[in-house]
């Protein structure tokens, strides 16, 4: 691995533990401006002071999001794009590229494909061709693969999910996202099945923040390598905290009890 590409994961992973909390901002583009993304420095705060290793946004965000103090953050800069608009929304296509990323002075680059739909041949060449632009410039690359199609009957699986994050590994991703199979023995298999860091996704939003530690929990045991959870966290009631909390679960091995009572 180029040097360069070690000293940016290290911006989005704990050096001590290997494992990293992402808070994705990136939900404007598929639903608009939603409760938690229109005073984005403030939530950008909130995350950072709580704990969070990075924030992961659209390249036109950070402009509106750069604080220039407080506790710093890593930048991951999400490359694909749809919208809830769409007749087809899990038709991902590329809006920028590596460059962009670099001169936002980015740590890591992210892009999403949902195996299944019918334009997944695109959304396999795109992130081919990442990975290959992204390698040659030592820039992590993040990949969000979910398994969303006429031919899928549960994109949590553990068959399914085990091949989502096979194929980012194969692809040339340096860590992959993938849901949450539900337990720990399960989601021991995805980990097995795949020599890349693999993180969780938050899902949909829950309204029991127990249920969001508990998943964190389990995953960590599993031998997952952290969360990317977004609307779970910026839409909580304290995302502050509720980062607070998960950090002691994901970075201090701290039990779901004791990570509740830093809640209160």
């Amino acid at each position: 691995m180029y040097l360069g590409k070690s000293i940016r994961l290290e911006r989005i992973f704990n050096r001590n533990t290997h494992r990293t909390i992402i808070v994705p901002l990136d939900h404007g583009v598929s639903v608009g401006p939603i409760f938690g993304l229109i005073d984005l420095r403030d939530t950008v705060n909130k995350v950072a002071e709580g704990g969070a290793n990075a924030v992961l946004m659209h390249k036109g965000i950070p402009r509106r999001s750069h604080r220039g103090s407080g506790r710093d953050i890593g930048l991951i800069i999400h490359l694909s794009a749809s919208s809830n608009l769409s007749p087809f929304p899990n038709a991902k296509t590329l809006v920028g590229g590596v460059e962009d990323a670099l001169r936002l002075g980015a740590d890591a680059v992210s892009v999403h494909i949902n195996l299944g739909d019918e334009t997944e041949r695109y959304m396999l060449g795109e992130l081919g061709r990442i990975s290959s632009e992204a390698n040659s410039w030592g820039m992590p690359l993040f990949a969000m693969v979910y398994a969303r199609g006429p031919k899928i009957k549960s994109e949590y699986d553990p068959e399914v999910v085990k091949h989502c994050a096979r194929l980012a590994e194969e692809l040339g991703a340096d860590v992959v996202k993938v849901p949450y199979t539900g337990d720990i023995d399960t989601f021991h298999d995805v980990i097995d099945g795949c020599d890349i860091p693999v993180v969780i996704a938050g899902g949909p939003k829950m309204e029991n923040e127990k249920d969001i530690l508990q998943m964190a929990h389990d995953s960590i045991q599993a031998g997952g390598s952290g969360l990317s959870v977004g609307r779970n966290i910026f839409q909580a009631k304290n995302p502050r905290l509720l980062v607070k909390a998960l950090h002691g679960i994901v970075h201090e091995n701290r039990t779901v009890s004791q990570s509740l009572a830093i809640l209160g």
